[in-house]
């Protein structure tokens, strides 16, 4: 894959199957590039977004 991907692409990599949790992940901020109306996300910037959104479940 290339260094930025169209939503579909985006998806797959981020292994999304519902439009509606990518277009919540989209409203928390991930990043799109608009030209025209051609959109693209970075594959560098879901990979950032990812890891400010990680978290560490601690068990019991």
């Amino acid at each position: 894959m290339t260094g930025y991907f169209n939503y579909k692409q985006a998806m797959e990599y981020m292994n999304i199957k519902s439009k509606t949790t990518f277009g919540k992940y989209l409203k928390q901020g991930l990043p799109t590039i608009k030209v025209g109306k051609s959109k693209r996300i970075a594959k560098s910037d879901i990979d950032k977004f990812m890891a400010a959104h990680r978290v560490v479940v601690k068990q019991k």
